[in-house]
């Protein structure tokens, strides 16, 4: 499916709005034993990128995606140019960015809606250091083409929400809004060189009108010494004696025709009433396009057809200001009413209940893979912090039916337990509307509960110990770890104590893991039996003593998820920390709802390791019993 050129970036509930990648577009058809990964013209990829292709093997369902492989320069920008020169760069940094799903076990997916189809390939995809899931962001397409701006990158894609997949043909369901002007053209010639220039002087380009190949102007500039040698010798077994045009262009040089098989990239101000681009500027050659996908058609369509009615911008209304007591919201296609915006929940910082759903929708893309497919325990504080909250389970009947659930049984109460889990800004919103400021997912995810992704180690203080010695106790924990080659994530629990996670990639189950924490804690008790210990009962516990809670690790215990915020004052967040972080004077309170968005945005997600390739535990077994 193909995108027509528009002008200008829009706003509009009804279309999505995505990264325009600088690389090549490809399929990847897993449907078969033998994966096929192609580009838009039928080249084969599977050598080139060999590297992507290898992950198509860790892939668990068999079908067809949609993406394009982008090569990141040192800067981690997109660099089409890099792309081409892989062979001269070997350990280039490649991802393969899915955006559609076209089959999958069986079923064709294209005449599903885009939003569909893209729920489908979220679940579906496992994603690699090489294979990613491309995201988007609803509505708000204004913003985000700013965003696309300040990093540099070239534009951006709209993409109607419930538009169907049509292959090969280019709709108004898909548009391209650049930041500068950018075009395919065919090379059908070149000038002689002037001056000290050598091969040749300028590019003559055409495309397609109505069938008939027509001159579209020439570029002289974008060239060095080393493309020039390249295009050139590229262009050499291309030269022919005829003109490829039936109407043959007048030029200021002696002009060398070649076939025209050679599509290349521009850059341009503007296209004249006559086809004729001004001031073009060669940029790369596009190896992975025909020339008779090459044509004006496209451009004429975007400067004649009108913008389709739902691309005029909405203004919003008193309803939606951020101030009022009550608001419907549309986020992820659904409708969230929120009520009582204006309630107060941390009474002594003067945070209200709106401010909190303000907070965890600025984080989401933070805090969402991290609840991702885990059920939840719903801590509500739906009158605010200094009044009694309740912890609930089940999600009961009066949830709205796009809120996922999944049936867990319980032993204990001998009945399935409905555990909403939190995969969307949507569902984000409507349990902060219940007075869910903490998220507590658990240690494992769907669809494999029993065996969790990651290992906690909860240190839990007594009210006579200080957060100093919290800390002096998780870098003991720390010496531990890197003592038998293990790097642990910290993270502070937003109240008092320090949450230490091992990833386990789901290789082990809880009762496994737990034991392993067992022995890491002892490790630790016996360096720190002064101010540790392992007493679980509240009665023989001393209370000057840390608890080193490895019970966390437990079937459905939850903790307060990293970029949570906690229901204590001072409206603490859950905020993980790099190892040299970690230092007498450090508070909780240091990260909060007010300045936790620009710390993560500086450091990035420090956690997002958690959710990796989990450690070898019998590797480190070992090294602990030769350790003794």
């Amino acid at each position: 499916m193909l995108a027509k050129s528009f002008e200008k970036p829009f706003d509009d509930e009804e279309w999505i709005f995505e990264i325009k990648w600088d690389g090549y577009r490809a399929i990847a058809d897993l449907s078969h034993d033998d994966p096929l990964f192609y580009s838009r013209n039928g080249i084969s990829f599977l050598s080139k990128f060999g590297k992507v292709a290898e992950d198509f093997g860790s892939q668990k369902y068999k079908m067809i995606l949609d993406g394009e492989i982008v090569a990141y320069n040192d800067q981690g920008r997109p660099d089409f140019q890099l792309l081409q020169q892989i062979g001269d760069h070997p350990d280039l940094a490649l991802i393969y960015q899915v955006f559609d799903l076209l089959w999958l076990n069986g079923h064709s997916t294209e005449d599903l809606s885009l939003l569909e189809r893209k729920e489908l390939l979220k679940e579906a995809l496992t994603e690699t250091e090489l294979i990613k899931y491309c995201d988007h962001i609803p509505e708000k397409g204004i913003a985000f083409f700013e965003q696309m701006k300040k990093m540099k990158l070239e534009g951006m894609i709209a993409k109607k929400a419930d538009s169907r997949y049509i292959e090969n043909h280019r709709t108004t369901d898909w548009l391209k809004i650049k930041f500068t002007n950018t075009d395919e053209a065919i090379i059908c010639g070149f000038t002689e060189p002037r001056g000290s220039r050598e091969r040749f002087g300028a590019l003559i380009l055409g495309k397609f009108t109505d069938g008939t190949l027509t001159y579209c102007g020439h570029t002289g500039t974008g060239f060095n010494k080393e493309s020039l040698k390249q295009l050139y010798q590229q262009l050499e077994p291309l030269i022919v004696k005829t003109s490829p045009f039936e109407t043959i262009p007048k030029t200021n040089m002696p002009v060398t025709w070649t076939k025209p098989e050679l599509v290349c990239e521009i850059k341009y101000s503007e296209i004249t009433k006559d086809g004729i681009y001004r001031h073009p500027v060669f940029l790369n050659l596009r190896e992975d396009k025909e020339p008779e996908e090459i044509s004006d058609a496209e451009h004429k369509a975007s400067k004649n057809t009108k913008p389709p009615k739902v691309m005029k911008a909405k203004t919003p209304s008193k309803k939606t200001e951020n101030s009022g007591k009550e608001k419907e919201i549309t986020l992820n296609q659904h409708k969230v009413k929120l009520t009582n915006q204006d309630k107060v929940y941390f009474p002594k910082d003067g945070i209200t209940k709106g401010d909190v759903i303000d907070y965890y929708q600025s984080v989401a893309s933070y805090i969402l893979p991290h609840l991702k497919n885990r059920p939840l325990s719903l801590n509500r504080f739906p009158n605010g912090i200094e009044e009694q909250g309740f912890y609930q389970k089940d999600a009961g009947d009066s949830i709205p039916d796009w809120i996922n659930t999944t049936q867990v049984y319980s032993e204990s109460n001998d009945k399935y337990i409905d555990y909403i889990y939190c995969n969307d800004k949507a569902t984000l919103a409507f349990l902060n509307n219940l007075g869910c400021i903490d998220l507590n997912p658990w240690n494992s995810s769907l669809p494999d509960l029993e065996h969790p992704d990651y290992l906690v180690l909860d240190l839990d203080p007594s009210k006579k110990n200080t957060f100093d010695d919290v800390i002096e106790t998780a870098l003991q924990v720390n010496e531990v770890l890197t003592s038998v080659k293990i790097k642990g994530y910290c993270k502070t629990s937003g109240s008092t104590g320090i949450h230490i996670y091992i990833p386990m990639g789901g290789k082990y189950d809880f009762d496994q893991v737990k034991d392993f924490a067992h022995i890491l804690m002892k490790q630790v008790n016996e360096r720190l039996p002064k101010i540790t210990t392992l007493e679980r009962s509240l009665q023989k516990r001393d209370d000057k003593k840390i608890y080193l809670d490895y019970l966390q690790n437990r079937t459905g215990q939850t903790l307060a998820s990293a970029y949570s915020l906690r229901p204590k004052e001072g409206a603490a967040v859950s905020m993980p920390l790099e190892w040299d972080e970690l230092k007498p004077g450090l508070k909780p309170t240091d990260f909060n709802i007010h300045n936790a968005l620009d710390r993560i945005k500086e450091k990035g997600d420090l956690f997002k390791p958690v959710l990796g390739k989990g450690i070898d535990m019998m590797k480190v077994l070992e090294l602990l019993s030769d350790m003794e």
